[in-house]
């Protein structure tokens, strides 16, 4: 792993954590592309605890009120996780290779620009995301695990969901990224412990944390984007990313 492989990575999961265009699906192409190796399991721990960060970060204070206050919205986070927990460690025993195809995040790119698609046809409604039910946090948990496949995006599957339950635009988002924080911390736990095992790092410690921290500071970014994006209705527009780049890495593995 080169410092300019590390930053490109770093700097694609910051962006496409949060912007609905897929960081699985991306950094599967990417991968693929420059021949980078997939199985390094050290650098997929960074890039999540950099976007974890991000989160945390930007949503500070609802995280806040969230433990102080809001505590009812706790166990709603703890059901939406569960669809993600049983679905993910079903498919890294099972797919994790089938999970890591080119083809198949080009093949999912194009449903995450159909889903995107549907946001100007949802009705606005002012729903809280502290106000939700059971129901809707098992439905929205169930479009994040959907989005374990490649191509598929969390953010974007997740706030399409939310805004089909009834919820806000910005609540939406809120819990979205609310409800990232135990899949992205299960998923780091999950790779810490395969690293414990192994007893070694493959890549440099330095070039480690730079790339969390790039992928945190670039994460922030994104997120504070995606959010405007949102409340201006214009989240859809990057369907006509995921589309056409799609169709592209389709055609490209196919030839």
């Amino acid at each position: 792993m080169t410092w300019l492989k590390m930053i490109l990575l770093s700097i694609i999961q910051g962006i496409s954590e949060f912007l609905p265009i897929s960081s699985s699906g991306h950094l599967v192409i990417v991968e693929s592309l420059l021949e980078i190796q997939a199985d390094q399991t050290d650098v997929n721990i960074v890039l999540h605890a950099g976007t974890l960060l991000s989160i945390l970060i930007f949503y500070h204070k609802t995280i806040f009120r969230l433990v102080s206050q809001d505590l009812r919205v706790i166990p709603l986070l703890l059901v939406g996780t569960l669809p993600v927990v049983v679905i993910g460690l079903t498919a890294k025993k099972y797919a994790e290779h089938f999970l890591e195809s080119p083809l198949l995040a080009g093949c999912m790119l194009p449903v995450t620009g159909l889903i995107l698609l549907l946001i100007p046809r949802i009705p606005q409604n002012d729903q809280s995301y502290t106000k939700i039910t059971y129901k809707q946090a098992l439905l929205i948990g169930l479009a994040q695990a959907i989005a374990i496949l490649p191509g598929i995006s969390r953010s974007g599957s997740t706030i399409v969901a939310g805004l089909f339950t009834g919820m806000s635009r910005q609540s939406a988002a809120t819990f979205s990224f609310l409800l990232a924080i135990p899949a992205i911390s299960g998923a780091t736990i999950l790779e810490t412990a395969e690293i414990i095992s192994n007893q070694h790092l493959s890549t440099p410690l330095n070039l480690l944390l730079s790339g969390a921290l790039i992928a945190a500071v670039v994460g922030v970014v994104a997120l504070w984007l995606l959010v405007r994006w949102l409340e201006k209705g214009k989240l859809h527009y990057f369907a006509y990313w995921c589309i056409p780049l799609g169709i592209l890495i389709v055609i490209m593995q196919l030839i």
